[in-house]
């Protein structure tokens, strides 16, 4: 490793903008299951496939359909 290094010319990410963020959600723990058995189907990690999830309901502008109790 170098003991310095030059930044000058370094550019700006152009995907920063399009990273995650990191948040704090209570899900409950069948949710949790339900993702978690799907991400051994299919590879993927469960929390991507909540957010694959949550991101195709807003780009189809899914709306919820429920009851109070």
């Amino acid at each position: 490793m170098r003991k310095e290094y030059d930044f000058s010319k370094a550019e700006k990410n152009p995907y920063a903008k399009k990273l995650k963020k990191q948040i704090t959600i209570r899900l409950d723990e069948d949710a949790i299951s339900y993702f978690k058995v799907l991400a051994l189907k299919t590879g993927l990690t469960y929390q991507n496939l909540i957010n694959l999830y949550l991101k195709d309901c807003a780009v189809s502008h899914r709306k919820l359909s429920f009851k109070w109790q």
